[in-house]
C-alpha cells in the first residue's frame, strides 16, 4: 500500500509542476507579450526551453529546503498526498480567477499544514538556523521572503531604471558608473568561481571544461553575462535614436525573459524534486527499510551534515520537463494580469524587470531559499512603474495581489490539513 501511496506522490507532484509551469507561465513572458516583441506561441516557446534548460544550470539547494518543510522521520506519505492535493486544488482555482498566486508557496503550505494536522506544530521545520556561514531555513524565512523577494525585485528594477533613463542622457558620468560596475561585477563573479581542486565531481577530464560547467559558475558566469550586456547597452544608449535605441531594448528583452524564465525553472522545479525526494525518504523510514535496498530509480539521500546527497537523474529531468510542458501550455488570464494591469509595460520597463526578476532569483536560488516566481516579477513591475510616478502603478490590482500572496500559504495549509483528515479514514 505504501509503495502504490509513493507511485501516487511521485505521478501527482509531476501534475502539480505542469500545473506551476502554465499557472506561472505569465510570470515569465508577461512583458515580452504585453510589448509585442514575440507572439504568445512564440513567447512561451521560448520560456519553455529556458525553463528545460535550467536543469543544466542550478543545483538541488531549495529542493534540500523544501524537502525538510517537515520533519520527515514524524510524518507518513499521507501528509504529502494531503499536501499535495491541496496545492493542486488552490493552483487550479487561482488560475481560473486570474489570480497570480505563488505556486511554491501554495506547496510549503499545503505541506506544512497536512504535517500539523499529523503530529503538531513542532513537526515543522520552522526556523534552523545558520551554519557554514549560510542563511537561516525554516518556514519563517520562507514566509519572511513573501515580503522581501517582492521588494528585492522592486528595489532591483527601479535602481536598473534609474540607472538605464541617466544612460539614455548625454553626460559622462553615467558611462563612468556603467564602466566602473563593469569592473566590479568582473571583479566579484572571478571571487566566486569554484576553482577545479574544490570540485566534488568533475564533468570533464580537462581542468577548464570542468570548471566552465560546474553549475555553481555557470549560474554566476550567466550574472555576468546579464549585467555585462546591459551595461554595454548603457554605454550606447546615448548615441542612439529613439527608434533605434527601441530596436535595442526589444532585442535585449529576448535576453532578459531568457534570464527569467532560467530562474523560474529552476527555482519551481527544485520545490517538487524537494516534495519527491521527501517522499522517499518518508517511505524509507516508515517500512524500516535499509538505504541500500531500494531499487536505484528511488535512491535519494537527502543531505546531511557530511554533505552527502543522490537523487537519480530522472527525478529532475522528468520535474523540468513538466514545467516546460505546462509553461507550453500558457496561462493567458495571468498574463492579461501582469502584463497590463499592474502598470503599462513598454520594452524599457520589460527589459528592467526582468533582469531585476532574474538576478533576484539568481540570489534566492544561491541563498537555498524558495521564493515567489510570482511575487518577484510583480514587484519587479511595480519597481518600474514607480520610476514614472507613484499613479503609473494600478494600486487597487496590486493591493488585492498582495492579498492573494498573504491568503496563500494559510488556505493550502488549511486545504490540506482538511484532506489530510478525509484521507487518514481511507489509508
Amino acid at each position: 500500500m505504501d509503495f502504490t501511496i509513493l507511485i501516487v506522490i511521485i505521478v501527482l507532484a509531476l501534475i502539480f509542476d505542469y500545473i506551476n509551469g502554465f499557472h506561472d507561465a505569465a510570470n515569465a513572458i508577461a512583458t515580452i507579450v504585453a510589448t509585442k516583441v514575440l507572439t504568445p506561441f512564440q513567447a512561451v516557446v521560448w520560456a519553455a526551453f529556458f525553463n528545460f534548460l535550467a536543469y543544466w544550470v542550478f543545483g538541488f539547494g531549495v529542493a534540500d529546503t523544501v524537502a525538510k518543510t517537515a520533519n520527515t522521520m514524524e510524518i507518513n506519505l499521507t501528509v504529502i498526498l494531503a499536501g499535495i492535493i491541496a496545492a493542486i486544488c488552490w493552483n487550479l482555482l487561482t488560475w481560473w480567477l486570474g489570480i497570480p498566486s505563488s505556486s511554491s508557496h501554495t506547496l510549503i503550505g499545503g505541506f506544512a499544514g497536512a504535517a500539523i494536522a499529523h503530529a503538531g506544530f513542532d513537526v515543522v521545520t520552522w526556523y534552523k538556523a545558520a551554519s557554514g556561514g549560510g542563511m537561516p531555513s525554516g518556514v519563517v524565512i520562507i514566509i519572511a521572503f513573501i515580503v522581501l523577494a517582492p521588494l528585492l525585485g522592486a528595489l532591483a528594477s527601479y535602481l536598473i531604471s534609474i540607472w538605464l533613463l541617466n544612460s539614455s542622457k548625454k553626460s559622462i558620468y553615467p558611462k563612468l558608473f556603467t564602466g566602473s560596475l563593469m569592473i566590479a561585477t568582473i571583479v566579484f563573479v572571478a571571487y566566486q568561481m569554484i576553482p577545479y581542486e574544490k570540485i566534488k565531481k568533475p564533468r570533464f577530464d580537462s581542468h577548464f571544461w570542468s570548471v566552465v560547467f560546474e553549475a555553481h559558475n555557470i549560474k554566476w558566469f550567466l550574472v555576468a553575462f546579464i549585467i555585462l550586456s546591459v551595461s554595454t547597452f548603457c554605454l550606447f544608449f546615448s548615441r542612439l535614436s529613439h527608434s533605434k535605441a527601441e530596436s535595442w531594448l526589444k532585442k535585449m528583452q529576448l535576453l532578459s525573459s531568457a534570464a527569467f524564465s532560467l530562474g523560474h525553472g529552476g527555482n519551481d522545479s527544485q520545490k517538487v524534486m524537494g516534495i519527491i525526494a521527501a517522499a522517499v525518504a518518508v517511505y524509507i523510514h516508515t517500512n524500516g527499510l535499509p538505504q541500500e535496498s531500494m531499487p536505484e530509480w528511488l535512491n535519494v539521500v537527502l543531505p546531511d551534515e557530511t554533505g552527502d546527497f543522490h537523487m537519480p537523474a530522472w527525478i529532475p529531468l522528468a520535474c523540468y520537463s513538466a514545467i516546460a510542458a505546462g509553461t507550453l501550455s500558457g496561462g493567458w488570464k495571468i498574463v492579461k494580469t501582469m502584463g497590463s494591469k499592474i502598470t503599462k509595460v513598454t520594452s524599457f520597463e520589460g527589459v528592467a524587470a526582468e533582469t531585476a526578476g532574474a538576478l533576484t532569483l539568481y540570489f534566492t536560488e544561491h541563498l537555498k531559499i524558495p521564493v515567489s516566481t510570482t511575487h518577484t516579477i510583480t514587484g519587479s513591475i511595480i519597481g518600474v512603474g514607480l520610476t514614472k510616478r507613484v499613479s503609473a502603478v494600478r494600486w487597487g490590482v496590486t493591493v488585492s495581489l498582495i492579498w492573494a500572496w498573504v491568503l496563500t500559504i494559510p488556505i493550502s495549509a488549511i486545504l490540506a490539513a482538511l484532506f489530510y483528515y478525509v484521507l487518514n479514514l481511507f489509508l
